[in-house]
């Protein structure tokens, strides 16, 4: 007795991921002086960002990390390739886009709330919408205490919260994000980590960050991409597969160190490289 045919019943196929932001054959080339002599900096590269990711890059130094972020921000202009932000060509800052800085960048003759306030007052927005946006963003960087303190008042990583909160009022879609913890203590950068991490996932937001730090990388991301010396290309991508809630404890699991060493053994070379050293 024949038995009909039945179709095998396969799991539902994930829905392709959203491109958010690609970089395609970029390069930047510096020129210096009045000799015509060029620093060519960066690339080519290809990079595509996944909405809602949380990317970051690592690379020796002078490899063309911060470069990579000017031009994926409208900062700079690429010598050669095409940027793109959410299927349009970028033509100087986007908005969308937000950008935050190692650099303190609070201004010190202003309050806590003003500085929030900068740019938001800048774009000409409606003061009540300011007020909103403001108190939102102070309230989730836990700043409520020091709206009324000044920069000067603040410790480092305080200081940080403040510029990370006036890129938050923006509500950007993508967040760039160029050694914001560089000066604070180890401690200090974690902690902040969880705060990151914490914006990334309630915004949805997507993030790429510059780092030096190996273990902000492998702790922070989805993925790792690993850059050559200058001219700096992407020599490796590293999938953390951490899941997206996730905080500072995962440092003290095994993966984590798998992921940094494996970070380290690509990156030992052509660190080496740029300091002029054999491996």
């Amino acid at each position: 007795m024949s038995r009909a045919a039945v179709a095998p019943k396969y799991p539902s196929a994930m829905p392709a991921p959203e491109v958010h932001a690609r970089l395609t054959g970029v390069t930047r080339i510096y020129g210096a002086g009045t000799s015509g002599t060029k620093l060519h900096a960066l690339g080519p590269v290809d990079l595509t960002l996944e909405r809602g990711e949380f990317f970051s890059v690592v690379g020796p130094s002078g490899c063309g990390k911060s470069t990579l972020l000017d031009v994926l921000a409208g900062l700079a202009v690429p010598t050669d390739g095409t940027v793109e932000f959410e299927g349009k060509a970028i033509r100087g800052v986007p908005d969308g886009v937000g950008v935050v800085f190692q650099e303190d960048a609070s201004f010190a003759w202003l309050t806590v709330r003003d500085n929030v306030a900068f740019g938001l007052r800048r774009a000409g927005v409606d003061a009540a919408e300011i007020a909103r946006r403001v108190d939102y963003a102070i309230g989730f960087m836990g700043l409520r205490d020091f709206a009324n303190a000044y920069p000067s008042q603040l410790s480092g990583g305080m200081r940080q919260r403040v510029c990370i909160a006036r890129t938050l009022v923006l509500q950007p879609r993508l967040i760039l994000l160029d050694e914001p913890f560089g000066a604070l203590d180890q401690q200090t950068r974690l902690l902040m980590g969880d705060e990151l991490l914490r914006l990334w996932r309630e915004t949805g937001a997507t993030v790429l960050l510059i780092t030096h730090a190996l273990d902000e990388a492998a702790m922070l991301s989805d993925r790792v991409g690993v850059m050559s010396a200058r001219p700096g290309v992407f020599i490796d991508f590293v999938a953390t597969g951490w899941p997206r809630e996730r905080d500072s404890r995962i440092v003290s699991d095994a993966h984590f160190g798998a992921i940094t060493a494996r970070l380290w053994e690509k990156l030992r070379a052509e660190s080496l490289k740029s300091l002029g050293s054999a491996p």
